[in-house]
């Protein structure tokens, strides 16, 4: 059996996590940032993983299960508001939808 060093698998989380950050910041689409939140929260999920089969323990999976959940219940009401917000607005753009909250301050 290949066994991985834990700093490339540690490298190889905070990778996944740079990557859905970047995807976060630079992506517009309301979409978008809701499946970048969700590679954070496996790249974190991921470490749990790795430093429980690092010590030898079950916490780190059971952790990860629990990232399940928050990920799930986060998707399923985001998806939801992403829903009504396309349909008052007709857009997903969170650039557009910020502009509409300017300009009806305005007025």
């Amino acid at each position: 059996m290949v066994t991985i060093p834990i700093e490339i698998q540690i490298l190889f989380a905070a990778s996944l996590f740079l990557l859905g950050l970047i995807g976060l910041l630079v992506r517009r689409n309301i979409i978008f940032m809701l499946m970048s939140i969700e590679v954070m929260f496996n790249s974190a999920g991921l470490v749990f993983i790795i430093a429980g089969s690092r010590w030898g323990q079950t916490d780190g999976q059971v952790m990860f299960i629990f990232i399940l959940a928050v990920a799930a219940a986060e998707v399923s009401v985001g998806l939801a508001l992403i829903l009504q917000m396309f349909h008052h607005y007709k857009t997903l753009d969170a650039d557009e939808l910020s502009k509409l909250r300017d300009s009806k301050n305005d007025s």
